[in-house]
């Protein structure tokens, strides 16, 4: 199917108005018409068979029993044929720049699998670029032919004190980004420890955000939901992505908050969570479902906010409400629920056609009443931003590495030595804080059995700094190392390793091409993905990005990583807000204190 090119502008419903009600109340044609439907609608939770759907300006005028007063010789006229009517998916919290694509391939990617609005927040490249990064995302969502609405990144660094970024947002960033057309509320507040203790920069930022009428996005990795959670909510988060658990769930809920359940890659939130609705009966909308984090790989083969829903309901929801917490919810929660998020008057026609709810097939992607997807293929263009060489060339390492740069010093006359070492746990975010004796082989600390090592190699600002310390659960065996210039959220460069020699050809390498993940074993080269734009993203199609990243995948598990998307626990090793311990450009960050600490034990 040839594609077609959509405007770059969408028209207001205060422009449109007196058409859509001239449509209607009969007066004029609608543009399209979808008859034999059966809608499903997220507002009453009920399917409607036999209704009819009428379009004008890319927008619903009539929904209801009969649209044959809608209808003109210029009409186009669709028979459903008793398949359902849904609307269209949202994404109510993600990171475009976790599937190593930029805007416009990330969402062609995820159009044919009826994702049509999404809520992202580029943090990731503004810890990279700062709030020029942030503007160049907004750009590119901004041209695409779905919605993608932008929320302003809170924290860069995410844990003042306990990383460096190459970027700071300040409060006055906040400020002016709230005047950008496409910014819908302030990114995930991951600095919880701050928002606690009534910082000030924090509590600047949101009272932005609030002041311009838009939500505050919240992050609150801890399990204590005593006063420390409470004066969490006190100071304006309005959803929490980080629960894992039904009573975190219930937590989130109770207290005013939307819970949004994540199904991303390699974070598996939903099953454990949505037992407070399935099991518990607690009302559902204050539910959302979110992906957070998908590699392209995911996107590819697996789907976007369809494989959610369906997750959802594998977990014995009720697919009518799975598909409220993937659309309505979602639009509510932002304030957008009189202009996406259902088949009604007004609103923006996103819809997808389906064979059935459970499987959730998608046959046919509707988006401001134009045919987007279709069997599975796109069917418009997704058009690129002109990224500048600044944000090309992010990779700043001041110095080639060497082995050396890589040795832990053990203190004189030990043989042995006790050490903190960060746990990986499958499929959470979470790590977990261990120790191992370790042994000590000429003077330095050996990494041993299934602890390897890692390093923080500082990108930004070419210092040539390297911060050492030691990770278990990866399994790797052999002289092996991956490095990658993805390494939320300070995005500095993460190498782990069983050899100090991998390791600095690993590392080495990521400087030649400018960003990316590189595999190395004994000395080879297994596998490579090129992220040129900020070290994080490339403009490639998502399906060669996939590929890539699979070579990637198969690479680790050829050094003995057998994981769910280990790569993705490997990126998030230095993300200093979640617990239990991290490591930054500062050294070993013990997260359930906030504050550094040794590798070595006393």
């Amino acid at each position: 199917m040839e594609k077609i090119t959509m405007s770059k502008t969408f028209r207001s419903w205060a422009e449109v108005a007196p058409r859509l009600i001239a449509v209607a109340a009969g007066r004029e044609q609608a543009d399209r018409v979808f008859r034999n439907c059966k809608l499903v609608n997220v507002q009453t939770r009920e399917v409607l068979d036999g209704w009819q759907v009428a379009i004008a300006e890319g927008r619903f005028a009539y929904v209801g029993a009969d649209a044959s007063h809608c209808i003109g010789e210029d009409t186009e006229i669709f028979d459903v044929n008793g398949r359902y009517l849904i609307p269209g998916l949202c994404d109510g919290h993600m990171h475009i720049e976790s599937g190593m694509l930029t805007p416009a391939e990330f969402a062609a990617a995820v159009i044919p699998h009826g994702t049509t609005t999404m809520f992202t927040d580029p943090h990731e490249i503004a810890n990279v670029l700062g709030l020029e990064g942030v503007r160049m995302m907004h750009d590119e969502a901004l041209m695409q032919p779905v919605n993608i609405f932008t929320q302003m990144p809170s924290c860069a660094p995410s844990a003042p004190g306990l990383e460096t970024t190459g970027f700071e947002i300040s409060a006055e960033d906040v400020a002016e980004a709230m005047g950008w057309p496409g910014i819908i509320g302030l990114g995930e507040m991951m600095n919880f420890p701050g928002v606690i203790i009534g910082d000030t920069q924090m509590l600047a930022e949101m009272a932005e955000t609030m002041n311009a009428g838009k939500t505050v996005g919240g992050h609150y990795a801890s399990p204590d939901r005593g006063p420390a959670f409470s004066a969490y909510v006190a100071g304006g988060a309005a959803d929490d992505h980080e629960g894992t658990t039904e009573e975190d769930a219930l937590a989130r809920v109770r207290n005013g908050m939307r819970s949004m359940m994540r199904l991303g890659s390699a974070w598996y939130d939903v099953e454990t969570q949505i037992t407070a609705i399935t099991e518990r009966g607690i009302d559902p909308r204050n539910f959302i479902l979110c992906t957070d984090d998908c590699m392209a790989e995911t996107l590819v083969n697996d789907g976007h906010m369809n494989r959610v829903v369906r997750h959802a309901i594998d977990c014995g929801c009720d697919p009518l409400i799975a598909l409220q917490m993937a659309t309505i919810n979602t639009a509510t929660h932002f304030g957008l629920e009189r202009e996406l998020g259902s088949i009604a008057p007004g609103r923006r026609a996103d819809m997808i056609i389906t064979s059935d709810l459970k499987t959730l097939p998608i046959e046919h992607v509707i988006a401001r009443g134009k045919t987007v997807a279709k069997d599975g293929n796109i069917t418009v263009d997704c058009p690129h931003y002109d990224w500048p060489d600044s944000a090309r060339q992010t990779v700043h390492l001041g110095k080639p590495l060497e082995e050396k740069d890589f040795d832990i010093l053990a203190p004189k006359g030990k043989n042995t030595v006790m050490t903190r070492v960060i746990g990986v746990v499958e499929n959470q975010a979470p790590t977990k804080a261990l120790n191992f004796e370790l042994p000590v082989i000429e003077g330095c600390v050996k990494a041993s059995g299934d602890v390897c090592q890692i390093a923080l190699v500082e990108r930004h600002r070419a210092t040539g700094h390297v911060s050492n310390g030691f990770v278990s659960g990866f399994g790797y065996t052999g002289n092996m190392s991956i490095a990658s210039t993805v390494a939320h959220d300070s995005h500095h460069m993460i190498v782990v390793g069983t050899s100090h020699a991998d390791m600095a050809l690993a590392a080495n390498r990521l400087g030649e091409v400018g960003g990316g993940v590189t595999v190395f074993k004994d000395g080879q080269e297994l596998a490579l993905v090129e992220l040129p734009i900020g070290g994080l993203m490339s403009d490639q199609p998502a399906a060669e990005v996939a590929a890539r990243a699979a070579k990637m995948i198969g690479a680790m598990v050829a050094c003995g990583c057998n994981l769910n998307n280990a790569y993705m626990q490997h990126s998030l090793l230095a993300l200093v807000v979640i617990p239990e311990l991290r490591i930054s450009d500062l050294g070993l960050v013990d997260v359930t204190k906030f504050e550094l600490t040794s590798v070595l034990e006393d």
